[in-house]
């Protein structure tokens, strides 16, 4: 019988404790799916005296993360510290320099480090797993990386963060403007201790950033990404896209065009009969698009101990099965700098924007957007106060170049009152 595959964890917050719970509960399926037993060497974490809500006693530990990484006893070094640099990435390059696999939920650090640390584990015969870093408990590397193997991926596409999701949705659903909401999500500790990672949208395109390389075969390009969050997207906007027949998400996107690879991550409206646009709460759905199969939706958790632990073992299962295979679907020494797309595919998008009550004024706004090359598909105007008066427009497909445009000649025309919004409209 082959020798057990002997593990370090370092990491013991919610999902490093999560590993060492089903480890410790599943040990004989776990056994008998892979052939062969799978241990906890050694663990390490920042306090050793705080309670875990796991016996973590037969286990030896480790102050320094790159001390555990380098122990004889351990033969695949499990990251769930977190973090782009640091500890982390320096326990990972030792571990890697020493010829040891590496299973990591650390979306950071592979969106920043990636091709380098591919390129030392593949160098040194070793392997980088990391289902769990991107949403949680869906197989999307998986998917691509092995279920899509025989496709050229057309598009990836989805709402990547929960916790971004779960306050879009909650506006609409209770009415609540963006401020009441962030607050409540912080007090439920839905954020990260700093929220911009999420409602910045810094977390979902660092997940972005991952996929993009497995699905195209270039090198990871986090600062390819155009990268809007969710902070102004008010209530007025939820409630007027739902009125024309869509929902506002925060949606990642990752396309290869003519003109290089367009990677972005922003508020779009999705019709609200998509898949995307009925996803409710802290859930995440990616949607991949490949030529041969068409389209496919993945929809889960997307992050919590059970979820993101499961990953992490789907991860270590494979490694106690022998599966190997390069950490971004091919040899890292081929994958080929991304060209970043100078502009996005043209698209229809959401205006909103406050018109002073004066004659002519809408027309002076058709008019700015006629000139700029945008045509109007449908409008809307609704009740108005003494000093300005709401209204929507929805554009036929254009480029955001031309939106640009006709917003800042809007400016200019003194019958505007404020900073027009515009959304793009995402075709799921």
């Amino acid at each position: 019988m082959s020798h057990p595959l002997r593990l370090g964890i370092a990491g013991l917050g919610t999902v490093g404790a999560g590993v060492v719970q089903i480890l410790r509960k599943q040990s004989e399926l776990l056994s008998a799916r892979t052939g062969r037993a799978i241990e906890i060497s050694a663990v390490s974490a920042r306090d050793r005296s705080k309670d875990r809500g796991v016996n973590l006693s037969s286990y030896a530990w480790e102050d320094d993360a790159v001390a555990l990484a380098k122990r004889d006893d351990v033969d695949v070094f499990v990251e769930l510290m977190g973090g782009e640099d640091g500890p982390a990435k320096d326990a990972t390059e030792a571990a890697l320099a020493l010829g040891k696999d590496v299973v990591t939920a650390n979306k950071a650090m592979l969106a920043m480090h990636g091709q380098a640390l591919a390129e030392a584990a593949e160098n040194a015969s070793a392997v980088i797993k990391y289902e769990a870093a991107v949403a949680g408990g869906i197989p999307v590397i998986k998917s691509l990386g092995e279920g899509l193997a025989g496709n050229e991926i057309t598009r990836v596409m989805g709402v990547m963060n929960g916790s971004c999701n779960y306050i879009l949705t909650r506006m609409q659903d209770a009415g609540l403007p963006y401020a009441d909401v962030f607050a409540e999500a912080d007090g439920l500790g839905y954020l990260e201790a700093d929220p911009a990672l999420d409602v910045g949208g810094i977390d979902a395109a660092h997940k972005l950033a991952i996929l993009s390389s497995l699905a195209f075969g270039t090198r990871v390009d986090f600062a390819g990404i155009e990268l809007e969050g969710i902070e102004r997207v008010s209530i007025e906007d939820i409630n007027a896209a739902a009125d024309m027949g869509y929902k506002i998400k925060l949606l990642g996107v990752a396309q290869m065009t003519g003109r290089g690879l367009e990677q972005r991550m922003q508020p779009c409206l999705v019709p609200e009969t998509s898949p995307l646009g009925q996803l409710q709460g802290g859930t995440n759905m990616i949607v991949l698009e490949g030529d041969a199969v068409g389209q496919i939706v993945l929809r889960g958790p997307g992050a919590g101990a059970g979820p993101t632990a499961s990953a992490v073992l789907s991860d270590i299962c494979d490694i106690a099965r022998g599966y190997r295979g390069a950490v971004f679907g091919q040899p890292a020494a081929g994958l080929v700098a991304a060209t970043p797309a100078l502009s996005q595919r043209p698209a229809a998008y959401y205006l909103r924007l406050a018109l002073h009550d004066k004659p002519g004024a809408l027309a002076k706004v058709a008019t700015v957007l006629g000139e700029a090359g945008v045509s109007i598909d449908r409008m809307r105007q609704y009740g108005h106060d003494e000093n300005a008066a709401p209204v929507l427009i929805v554009t036929h497909k254009t480029t955001r170049a031309d939106i640009d445009h006709a917003l800042a000649a809007m400016g200019k025309t003194a019958v505007v009152d404020g900073d027009p919004v515009a959304l793009r409209i995402e075709e799921v």
